[in-house]
């Protein structure tokens, strides 16, 4: 067992590499709320940013908007950039803002603001750019593909349509895959796997984020091609239903086994003492079975203590990322 440096030791080595800018490119990769605390946590030492994002959330303000405009979910795309912008601006608060009434009812401006600059640049790489831009992101947001995929899978021998479908059903994923058949990855987002220093897989929905990005072909085919380190960082708990009932060892082996990405160089897991409500329960992690897969397991006390809801904490995360590379 690695055990982390304390939290002064912490804050000392993300100053002095966070003021060196030719510190290590990081590619991130995932979606939602996990993929953002990733990259809050990156930005703390890295040098360059990549995070690549998936493109098959078909829930909320994202599912109204992509069907009818054609272009990828911009949900998790705006989550990543927010976490990617340093300091609180008009247009953060912008991108943040959510509609509670009349015809936007639930969308969020960032989401339609991203839909808007599509249409204005006539490409949704461009339009990420300009969003970059405007609010000042210390790294690039990249969609793993460039058009709208979806998730379709296998639920106890019930097939199951869609990534909501697939975040609210209970029970074992036999199959999961993506369409349609043809989909390719983002060439950018391959090109900086290919030049990452470190890849960075979780915390994250498994099978909703984490799966939605690495069955993308061509993805896990880099990422097994790349010298970057692969680290996967575990979540707090497991998920209701997707993952109630698995522990860590399980998470890994079914990363492996429906994506055929390489055992990562280490796992970072949690050590702080954490309750979840039933049916959830904070994610075991044995070092002993884990150790079977090649794996060095690195624990953290990762836990954000001021968060009502257990949540990793970026500062924290950062700096046990930061001694990985």
């Amino acid at each position: 067992m690695s055990s982390p440096f304390e939290t002064p030791v912490a804050e000392a080595l993300e100053q002095a590499l966070a003021a060196d800018r030719n510190g290590p490119h990081v590619v991130a990769i995932g979606g939602g709320k996990g993929l953002a605390v990733a990259l809050e946590a990156v930005t703390r030492y890295a040098g360059r940013i990549d995070a690549i994002v998936t493109v098959a959330d078909d829930g909320g303000s994202s599912g109204r908007l992509a069907p009818d405009l054609q272009i990828p979910p911009p949900g998790d795309i705006r989550k990543c950039l927010i976490a990617l912008t340093p300091e609180d601006s008009i247009w953060r608060s912008l991108f943040e803002y959510r509609f509670y009434g009349a015809d936007v009812k639930g969308h969020s401006l960032g989401n339609l603001l991203i839909a808007s600059l599509a249409d204005l640049e006539g490409d949704f790489s461009a339009a990420l750019k300009s969003a970059e831009r405007l609010l000042g992101t210390v790294g690039s947001v990249l969609p793993v593909s460039p058009e709208r995929l979806h998730i379709e899978a296998v639920v106890d021998g019930i097939p199951i349509d869609g990534q909501v479908g697939l975040a609210l059903s209970t029970g074992t994923v036999d199959e999961m895959r993506l369409l349609p058949d043809d989909a390719r990855a983002n060439v950018d987002a391959l090109i900086a796997i290919a030049e990452a220093d470190q890849i960075v897989v979780g915390p994250g929905s498994l099978y909703t984020s984490l799966l939605a990005t690495l069955l993308v072909p061509g993805i896990v085919e880099e990422i097994n091609a790349s010298p970057a380190r692969l680290i996967y960082v575990a979540n707090l708990s497991t998920q209701d239903g997707e993952t109630l009932g698995m522990d860590c060892a399980d998470h890994l082996d079914a990363l492996i086994t429906m994506s055929g990405i390489r055992p990562p160089a280490a796992i970072v897991a949690n050590e702080t003492s954490v309750t979840f409500p039933p049916p959830l329960e904070a994610l075991e992690a044995d070092e002993e079975v884990l150790a079977t897969y090649g794996v060095d397991v690195v624990f953290g006390p990762l836990v954000e203590t001021a968060s009502a809801v257990p949540r990793h904490d970026p500062v924290r995360l950062g700096g046990v990322l930061a001694r990985l590379i």
